[in-house]
């Protein structure tokens, strides 16, 4: 890399003294105006933590422990986040399991295997529109099918409202992302490996299972990564497919299967249903339940990024 910025300066220095310009003002002033906006987005940013923050300090300073512990609760003074934090897990969980499998099966059928016929094109672009539908739309979608159609499957309770209904709009929801992302990985994949490993003799399966997909595991798990903080985040899929935005009780005693066909809430959900009551207790708690989604979300990508960077060194 020293070698190069070099000749490239060099380079543009001989293409302005050629020209008749010594300095490229246009160039400046549009790295400036990237710097400002930089600057911008990190003082919001700054501007909404330290907000949160300050907001939050009660309830940290006194109680973080119990909020992060307790069970929700009718008054501000005892309500907490574990049954949030909890839902929110189970949520994740659920589409990892089926999100992730299905959109980098799906990614590397179109990229590797899938023939460029106007059918994979159309295919590829409704795709790429899909990633940019509103989340809200997703939820009707979850209604629609996940709770009412397939009411048998996602549980009696309060007909089909359940973990399992959640999970799967969540999953619909980040798939199309999943895809485009795990596909862009797999065309940095230089064209080189693949033929090289053709040129020894390895089937089509074996070029991308020992050769495409290890160079292609860190963007595949950045893929993966963006996908799962963006369904730990969403609110209003939810909402729509029946997560509890006030009290709820969780008896004991449920076997798996019943807990995952029973009612439920999510963290964004107790901020959601939280932020719409009056009080500063609940200010408060509205503040710290934020904080607390931060720091699950930052610990849960670091996490990811360490193993990322792990498997990446490994091969």
């Amino acid at each position: 890399m020293s070698a190069i910025a070099p000749t490239r300066h060099v380079q543009t220095t001989v293409e302005l003294a050629l020209r008749g310009r010594r300095r490229d003002v246009a160039g400046r002033v549009f790295q400036g105006g990237l710097l400002l906006s930089l600057l911008l987005s990190l003082a919001i940013l700054i501007v909404l933590l330290g907000t949160s923050l300050s907001d939050a300090w009660p309830v940290l300073s006194s109680r973080a422990g119990a909020f992060v512990t307790s069970n929700v609760s009718r008054l501000d003074v005892r309500a907490g986040v574990r049954q949030g934090i909890v839902g929110s897990m189970i949520l994740i969980g659920f589409v990892a399991i089926v999100a992730m499998p299905l959109g980098i099966a799906a990614a590397i059928y179109l990229q590797e295997y899938a023939r460029d016929t106007r059918i994979n094109r159309l295919l590829t672009t409704n795709i790429r529109n899909l990633a940019g539908v509103p989340s809200i739309v997703y939820g009707i979608l979850g209604l629609v099918v996940f709770v009412q159609a397939l009411r048998a499957v996602t549980g009696p309770n309060v007909f089909g409202r359940s973990y399992v209904s959640g999970g799967l709009t969540l999953s619909a929801l980040v798939l199309p992302i999943v895809i485009l992302i795990t596909m862009e990985a797999l065309r940095a994949v230089p064209r080189s490996i693949r033929e090289a490993a053709y040129g020894v003799g390895a089937t089509q399966w074996e070029v991308v299972r020992h050769h495409v997909l290890p160079y292609a595991a860190p963007g595949i798990f950045t893929g993966a990564i963006l996908s799962l903080a963006r369904a730990f985040g969403e609110t209003a899929p939810l909402l729509l497919v029946g997560a509890v935005t006030g009290y709820l009780s969780t008896p004991g005693g449920r076997t798996p299967l019943e807990i995952l066909q029973g009612q439920y809430t999510s963290l964004p959900t107790q901020i959601f249903s939280w932020s719409r009551l009056a009080g500063d207790g609940w200010k408060a708690n509205t503040a710290a339940a934020i904080i607390v989604l931060l720091v699950i979300i930052l610990v849960v990508n670091l996490a990811a990024i360490l193993l990322r960077n792990r498997y990446d060194r490994r091969w």
